[in-house]
């Protein structure tokens, strides 16, 4: 398949649907909408919402069933992004070639914006879907399924860590682990979980969706990492290098850039075999998974 019409045309069916779904500028406040659209729209990949449809689709669902969701993963990502850029945490400029939220809005109405994508992504989460009718356990299910990831317990926990270690030459592989599993990790498990519940996984096929997003969310994380070292800016949109010059606890500071490729490979043979029951189904699954080490963005 071709990967790239596939991504392409998968990130505008989320695009159109968050459209549709966001607050509107014209809608008071009005600040807040636009600092909250600046930030959704400022060119994102969409991996976890895709990985959520084609997850939701390998285990025998349809798109319809896990958009809105999809879409609610992507406000909390980019939630995440707008407070990991403020100046108490990361204090980045740019973001994916643009000036930071903080730096267009100003810091209070920035964290608020992140703070309002988190709970609309809950209200989306709660709501049925149009014309496709969810059972509401399945909802609750992966209510409670992103909420754990998304808290203490997975991405903001890793997130602490991760601002605890910085700087500190002495942090060992556990801890780069444990900061990577839940900081990046959480989400995209969460992503490739939640498809699967609302496409109707059985617990064999679940577990097998749960093993490939461990794999995967780890391998998206040591990519990013090795991005920073041979990546220009101009490629992934913010100062390359950024995480060596701040002590970031990355793989290749642990182990070395040499041993974090070869790492990031073995996870993504991993996947592959995680998606064995899934035959072609799982073949979108598995593309998106070599894209994850092969990207340079």
């Amino acid at each position: 398949m071709d990967i790239k019409s596939y991504l392409n045309e998968r990130c505008r069916v989320v695009d159109e649907a968050l459209e549709r779904y966001l607050p509107k500028e014209n809608e008071l406040p009005f600040s807040l909408h636009k600092a909250m659209r600046y930030s959704v729209f400022a060119g994102g990949k969409r991996v976890r919402p895709i990985l959520m449809l084609a997850a939701c689709e390998a285990v025998g669902g349809t798109v319809a069933q896990a958009l809105p969701a999809a879409c609610a993963m992507e406000m909390i990502h980019t939630y995440s992004l707008i407070h990991d850029d403020l100046p108490a945490m990361d204090d980045d400029d740019f973001r994916r070639g643009n000036p930071t939220n903080h730096k267009v809005f100003g810091e209070a109405v920035a964290i608020l914006a992140g703070d309002a994508l988190l709970t609309e992504a809950f209200i989306l989460l709660s709501r049925q879907v149009e014309g496709a009718p969810l059972p509401a356990e399945l909802l609750l299910k992966v209510i409670n399924e992103i909420g754990v990831c998304a808290g203490s317990r997975g991405m903001v926990g890793g997130q602490v860590v991760d601002m605890e270690s910085e700087g500190n030459r002495e942090i060992d592989f556990a801890t780069v682990q444990y900061i990577h599993t839940h900081k990046t990790g959480a989400l995209i498990k969460a992503s490739v979980r939640s498809g699967a519940i609302l496409g109707g996984a059985d617990a064999q096929a679940l577990a097998a969706m749960t093993r490939y997003g461990e794999a995967i969310g780890l391998a998206f994380q040591i990519a990013d990492d090795i991005l920073d070292i041979e990546g220009t800016t101009q490629e992934i949109g913010k100062d390359a290098g950024s995480d060596e010059a701040r002590g970031k606890a990355t793989y290749p500071a642990v182990i070395g850039l040499a041993e974090s490729k070869i790492l990031a490979t073995e996870l993504v043979e991993r996947a592959f075999a995680a998606l064995e029951p899934f035959g072609q189904k799982g073949d979108p699954l598995r593309e998106i998974a070599t894209y994850i080490i092969q990207r340079k963005s």
